[in-house]
């Protein structure tokens, strides 16, 4: 299939003439004549100039300056016609989007369902605050720590109340000598935390 620019072109160079002495003759600037013959659309002048140059330029080399223009407009239509269908492909259509935030809202949901299985399925987190020596002159220490909110917690199977935020605390009366303390969270789903700590109480 004959292209516009090709016919040009190849009729200029069967006639060995340059586009400067064509440009001088038909008065246009020879960016123009290269930007049609190098089909380079960005060059292009604006409409009607460009099609009157066509036609001109046909004419001069003696074609069908009607014919040529016609061409022109035919190969540039198809041009457009697959550049605006490869822009359709990726156009963020309202389709498009809904299709996409629909997706999105679905894995952002899954990542929630999934993080509160395993959030669920985990043993509860638990924090105690022993004392700092492992032996004491006292007979009652007070143990503070954290814990899950929704756990329930024991020390020395003593059920301990914990608050809102997961904190909880007790005092504790300790005997003469080792005292082993066992403090043990456990979440709704029986998941169980042991900390354990042997206390020595001198008198």
């Amino acid at each position: 299939m004959f292209r516009a620019s090709s016919l040009l072109k190849n009729t200029r160079l069967d006639k060995e003439w340059n586009l400067s002495d064509i440009s001088k003759k038909i008065k246009v600037p020879i960016k123009y004549l290269e930007a049609i013959e190098n089909e380079t659309i960005v060059d292009f002048p604006q409409e009607p100039y460009c099609s009157l140059i066509i036609k001109d330029y046909g004419d001069f080399l003696g074609l069908n300056g009607t014919e040529i223009l016609s061409l022109f407009r035919r190969d540039f239509d198809q041009r457009r016609k697959i550049k605006s269908t490869k822009n359709s492909f990726f156009s963020f259509t309202p389709q498009f989007t809904f299709t996409i935030s629909i997706i999105i809202i679905v894995i952002i949901f899954s990542f929630y369902l999934i993080s509160e299985y395993f959030k669920f399925h985990q043993p509860p987190k638990l924090k105690v605050n022993w004392p700092l020596e492992s032996t004491i002159s006292t007979s009652t220490i007070e143990l503070s720590g954290n814990t899950d909110s929704e756990a329930t917690v024991r020390i020395n199977e003593d059920l301990i109340l914990v608050d809102d935020n997961g904190d909880f605390q007790k005092k504790i009366n300790l005997a003469t000598g080792d005292n082993k303390i066992t403090i043990e969270s456990t979440s709704p789903n029986g998941k169980t935390t042991i900390e354990e700590k042997t206390i020595k109480s001198s008198p």
